[in-house]
């Protein structure tokens, strides 16, 4: 019994459990209006540039000349008849093609005869350039504003259609299991399952969509268009005025910049129950 004793009270106490240092993973912080950082770079370069003389300004004016004859076409009007003639275009055919490519993902992705009649198709025509269709569509629809409002409408809805199909199709089936187990009805595994599950791809489709909007419509505009910021460059084009080219450019730059930053925060307002890197 003494033996026993005196091993146990000679036994050393156990050594406490050091937790292993935890690894930051995560990017940081998000760094306030950091997207505007390399914008302005990219601008102080090119203004450093044009100061120094390395850019010939026949063939890339400085910021201050783009700048200049923003201001003069401003105030002659120009700018903001063309302007308003492009953001006609550009919203009229964002919103046909996100109702229609939204509507064909949804008949896609959650119907098997949906599938089968619309992925195909779509699938060919992602494969064939927009600029091919354009003697196509000219043809059915002439080159007044019809034309130029339906091709933007195709670009934008399938730039939608790809991320929300894929988005409805990758709902983890567990998800849909449990949903039948607890007997949920159609509308409630709609509303429940399947629209959490999807509004991450649809918004990104809506931000490709804002983007490919924009990028249609300078195409658009170059055929028989009387107005516009496409026609507008196009003409400067003639007359080798690189700084009315580029006045459209920023403006084509600073729409698409702010569309896209209005959906990001409508997305982050839609799923703040996400959490993310970017949170």
């Amino acid at each position: 019994m003494t033996t026993v004793v005196s091993e146990a009270v000679t036994l050393a106490p156990p050594e406490p459990l050091v937790a292993a240092p935890r690894r930051r993973l995560r990017p940081g912080k998000p760094i306030p209006f950091g997207r505007l950082v390399g914008v302005a770079t990219v601008v102080g370069i090119w203004a450093l540039a044009s100061a120094v003389g390395l850019l010939d300004p026949r063939k890339l004016s400085a910021p201050w000349t783009v700048l200049q004859t923003g201001i003069d076409l401003a105030r002659d009007g120009t700018l903001e008849a063309n302007t308003a003639a492009s953001l006609h275009r550009a919203v009229l055919g964002l919103v046909i093609g996100v109702a229609v490519g939204t509507l064909l993902a949804v008949l896609s992705g959650l119907t098997r005869l949906g599938e089968a009649l619309i992925d195909g198709p779509i699938q060919v025509k992602r494969a064939i350039p927009a600029l091919g269709l354009i003697p196509l569509m000219i043809l059915w629809l002439g080159i007044g504003e019809t034309f130029k409002v339906v091709l933007i409408a195709i670009v934008v809805a399938l730039a939608i259609y790809v991320p929300t199909h894929n988005a409805l199709t990758s709902i983890d089936s567990r998800y849909v299991e449990l949903a039948e187990v607890v007997g949920l009805s159609r509308w409630g595994f709609l509303r429940k399952v399947v629209a959490p599950g999807a509004l991450p791809g649809f918004f990104l489709g809506l931000r490709l969509a804002v983007t490919g909007s924009w990028l249609a419509l300078i195409v658009v505009e170059e055929v028989n268009a009387v107005d516009g910021l496409g026609k507008m460059m196009y003409s400067a084009q003639d007359y080798g005025q690189s700084d009315v080219i580029l006045v459209g450019l920023v403006l084509y730059g600073l729409f698409g910049y702010l569309s896209d930053s209005l959906v990001r925060l409508v997305e982050r307002r839609v799923l703040s129950w996400r959490r993310t890197l970017a949170n």
